[in-house]
């Protein structure tokens, strides 16, 4: 909520990129591949931070120890120049949570492995500037300051069941409802299709 705060603040400017990865050792499940049980977290995140929707996805993945793929990798486009690209894997040495969305202002690191400070704005970025004669862009880069937001820290899962229940009570739609849902489930079939055919780019209707 607070990312999502600071993007629809236009604080980072023009959304760029959406980078994410979920990595571990395990847990393997034995009905899903890695795509299934991890991607769903950040592509749930993205579709709520982000006012844009993907248009396309390909995907590639492997399998080493079962009939499921236990590494694969994901990339959304976008109907303009924004891209995401989501890590998922089984086999990693470390657990890794992490965001990078960049901006054409700024830029947001999120660590959910961090106890303080998970999110972080830098007022970092590049510009573009051609010179009378030159042909090729001239590219300057602006590094400033960084600054950890705070945020409510009440415990995730009490808020999400808060939400839904203040909702119906309230008779309003939910944060997150049964059209965002059905968002991230025909996301996470698209891949699939796409690791089936090799990376092929699989529309999103």
């Amino acid at each position: 909520q607070k990312i999502k705060e600071i993007i629809d603040a236009n604080e980072i400017g023009k959304l760029l990129y959406f980078d994410a990865v979920r990595i571990n050792l395990g847990l393997f499940q034995h009905d899903i591949n890695v795509i299934w049980d991890l991607a769903p977290h950040d592509l749930s995140i993205m579709d709520y931070v982000c006012s844009k929707r993907p248009v396309a996805v390909s995907a590639t993945g492997i399998r080493h120890y079962h009939d499921h793929e236990d590494i694969a990798y994901l990339t959304l486009h976008f109907a303009d120049n924004c891209i995401a690209h989501l890590h998922a894997n089984w086999l990693a040495p470390v657990k890794v949570r992490t965001i990078l969305i960049g901006g054409s202002q700024k830029m947001i690191v999120y660590d959910d492995m961090q106890t303080t400070e998970k999110i972080k704005v830098y007022d970092k970025g590049v510009e573009a500037k051609t010179k009378e004669g030159l042909y090729k862009a001239l590219i300057q880069y602006r590094t400033g300051d960084v600054y950890a937001p705070a945020f409510d820290t009440i415990e995730p899962l009490y808020k999400v069941a808060n939400e839904f229940i203040e909702s119906i009570q309230n008779k309003r739609k939910p944060l997150t409802d049964g059209h965002a849902g059905l968002r991230i489930v025909k996301t996470l079939e698209a891949a699939q299709k796409s690791i089936g055919k090799k990376g092929v780019l699989v529309d999103l209707k």
